[in-house]
């Protein structure tokens, strides 16, 4: 029978989903945390939670940012709530920083999102309505999650989520995307790993957005940080999950990620993207998916993810 449930949720569409297998509700967790509750119809005093930390940048509770529709973590969402799994998925501060038009980038630290992630799981630890808490962080969120799972959390599960420290990840990206701008990418990396501030007055979309005076501070932050380190302190059931048509996290993350804590599970998805789509063509495919917010997300994935919840 939940085999048959299993692909009704894959192949019908949302709605009918949501009116037959779960329901949805808003919750403000406080001033700046807001997100989705899917709670399955037949939840009990057994069912487990699973709280989505978004990735980099302005990124929403469905996993979109800006122009950019995919609705990865809505999909994801809603097809493990029809796996008898309840979760929560929350916008970042920085969306409603956003909204009020207060958004004041200087001040701003990657601890912050570690802090709103624990704050997040303390809300429901409070309530004592499911019986086990599991984080599930996606590209930047993996590390945030990592950090944040040390306290009040039965499981930790990574997806898309770097091995590397994040200059080293720029480093890869500019060098294999945009090599015309790596030497001067590196050189600018090296300062803030140095914990050094610059002047940066470019014009460049490419490279402002990256180095724009008002989010070095938060980019010092971030990079001391290393994945390798913060995964060894993660002491509850470890999931490591990484696409092989990624072409933002490579497949080598997952494999230092693996090398750090032996007894974490790793599973590679043929075909995967960062986005959890699901790519048979080439890179103009991978990239054009990344606006396509009706494009199904992996079976596997989904699968994966509540194998390994039920197991908890």
């Amino acid at each position: 029978m939940k085999k048959i449930i299993f692909l009704i949720c894959l192949i019908t569409n949302s709605i009918l989903a949501q009116e037959t297998l779960f329901d949805k509700q808003e919750v403000q967790v406080n001033s700046l945390l807001k997100g989705t509750l899917y709670v399955p119809k037949n939840a009990n005093s057994k069912t487990k939670l699973v709280i989505l930390i978004a990735g980099s940048g302005p990124t929403n509770r469905n996993g979109n940012s800006g122009m950019t529709q995919n609705n990865c973590l809505k999909f994801l969402a809603e097809n493990l709530a029809c796996q008898d799994i309840a979760v929560f998925s929350y916008d970042k501060r920085i969306i409603a920083m956003v909204t009020s038009g207060k958004v004041d980038e200087k001040t701003l630290r990657f601890e912050d999102f570690i802090n709103d992630a624990s704050d997040v799981v303390t809300y429901f630890k409070s309530q004592n309505k499911f019986s086990k808490i599991i984080i599930a962080g996606h590209s930047e969120g993996s590390l945030i999650g990592m950090v944040a799972c040390l306290k009040n959390c039965d499981g930790y599960i990574s997806i898309a989520g770097a091995g590397r420290t994040i200059d080293e990840v720029l480093n890869q990206q500019y060098s294999e995307q945009y090599h015309a701008f790596s030497k001067e990418v590196s050189e600018k990396l090296a300062l803030l790993k140095a914990g050094k501030t610059f002047d940066f007055t470019s014009k460049n979309p490419l490279l402002y957005s990256l180095f724009k005076p008002d989010l070095q501070e938060y980019l010092i932050s971030w990079i001391k940080f290393n994945p390798q380190d913060e995964i060894k302190k993660v002491k509850v059931p470890t999931l490591l999950i990484n696409g092989k048509k990624d072409i933002q996290v490579s497949i080598e993350d997952a494999n230092l990620l693996k090398q750090a804590k032996p007894d974490a599970t790793l599973v590679l998805i043929d075909d995967m993207n960062h986005i959890f789509k699901i790519i048979k063509g080439d890179l103009a495919e991978n990239k054009a998916s990344y606006s396509d917010p009706k494009l199904p997300i992996s079976n596997e994935l989904v699968k994966t993810i509540t194998d390994f919840v039920h197991k908890i």
